[in-house]
């Protein structure tokens, strides 16, 4: 049985105010590329489909004309969850006029949690889909008070999944979580409402899966046993995953409910990285042009006048400017104004210029603040 493993498309989103519409167009259209290529048994995405609750009709759009273009594969089912971007009641309409035989399309929580079943030639494979809820939906759904963090919900899950499984099948189970020993991003949003809520699940909880697909972290890893992984985002959406290889896990179960991992990268038309140099450097002839998605940390010794506007020329899609810290280092460490130069405002000018040039000040320069100070005493004593 073959698997493509998606995940937090984020349809929808946004990078620092820039449109992600030509990007996300790109990633669908290689996801599709891939469904051609490789004949998977199933696709899942395992949640944030889309950025928020209630999201651009530009988004919806891209996703139904992705999901039509996708049935012309008969031979690939579709599994879809809702994550915590999305609404589980938006998501759950999708299941209304999908093929129950090809599709499992799961928003909203259910008491019971009946699996797709496909057949290869070695038996059933049971693919039980578990959308993200909050704890307090999952005390209503379930019945139980004890239901306190996203631990037990996924535990409730799990659990209402095992009990309707098929004798000798082969479990898949997909779902859209934080698990512990897993690394995060600056990007993900918390899972727990409750203050100081502890929104991590141990890997555990899903014992007896064969392979579990998970959503939320935009990181591609495993975690807690190669079976258990996170394909990902397939963009990056904050410049702490600059580097990052975005990539469609293919998984392969085998007889034994084996796995095999295989990878298939992500080729985004706009790369996140940082640009650190003197402005005038960045503008030359040595950084090429660029229609990435850029910060830049300009090195330059003193504030340069409407840099941004000069970059943008060149990086239209620059997100940031920040400049690196300018502190004048000694034997004793950076330098600083004491409390006993604050009394004498020529060792208080300097200790300014030493902070904002990392030098200290000319001859002509301390003649000129002596000549005003001496001016300033005089029309001070005329006034009195």
């Amino acid at each position: 049985m073959r698997l493509l493993h998606t995940a937090d498309l984020h349809l929808g989103r946004q990078f620092f105010g820039k449109s992600l519409g030509d990007d996300h167009a790109e990633i669908l259209a290689q996801i599709l590329a891939a469904v051609e290529a490789h004949r998977p048994d199933a696709l899942i995405i395992a949640g944030d489909i889309f950025d928020r609750a209630a999201p651009p009709e530009t988004a919806v759009a891209q996703f139904n004309s992705f999901l039509a273009d996708l049935a012309a594969y008969r031979e690939t089912a579709i599994v879809l969850i809702a994550g915590n971007h999305d609404s589980g009641e938006r998501i759950e309409a999708m299941s209304m006029l999908a093929d129950p035989r090809r599709a499992l399309v799961r928003g909203a929580l259910r008491p019971s949690e009946p699996a797709l079943v496909l057949n290869d030639p070695h038996g059933p494979v049971a693919i039980s889909a578990l959308p993200f809820a909050y704890e307090y939906a999952a005390r209503d759904c379930f019945g139980d008070p004890q239901i306190k963090a996203p631990s037990d919900v996924v535990a409730a899950q799990v659990s209402a999944a095992k009990s309707g499984l098929p004798a000798g099948a082969r479990w898949v189970v997909v779902a859209h979580a934080f698990v512990e020993g897993a690394a995060g991003t600056d990007s993900e949003r918390p899972l727990t409402r409750a203050v100081g809520g502890i929104e991590t699940v141990p890997s555990h909880v899903f014992e007896g899966a064969h392979y579990v697909a998970l959503g939320h972290l935009h990181r591609p890893q495993a975690v807690g046993g190669h079976h258990i992984r996170y394909a990902g985002s397939p963009l990056a959406f904050g410049f702490d995953e600059e580097g990052q290889e975005k990539s469609m896990t293919l998984v392969d179960l085998g007889p034994d409910g084996t796995v095999e991992i295989d990878f298939i990268p992500f080729r985004p038309t706009r790369q996140v990285r940082t640009l650190t140099g003197l402005l005038d450097d960045l503008l030359g002839d040595g950084v090429a042009p660029s229609d990435d998605f850029i910060q830049i940390v300009l090195t330059d010794p003193n504030r340069r006048i409407d840099p941004m506007k000069r970059l943008w020329e060149r990086f239209p899609n620059a997100c940031s400017l920040s400049y690196a810290p300018l502190e004048t280092k000694s034997a004793e460490g950076p330098s600083t104004a004491s409390p006993g130069r604050l009394d004498s405002p020529t060792e208080l000018i300097g200790a300014f210029v030493e902070f904002s040039c990392r030098r200290g000040m000319t001859d002509a320069e301390a003649s000129l603040v002596a000549d005003e100070l001496a001016r300033s005493a005089t029309l001070d004593g005329e006034a009195a």
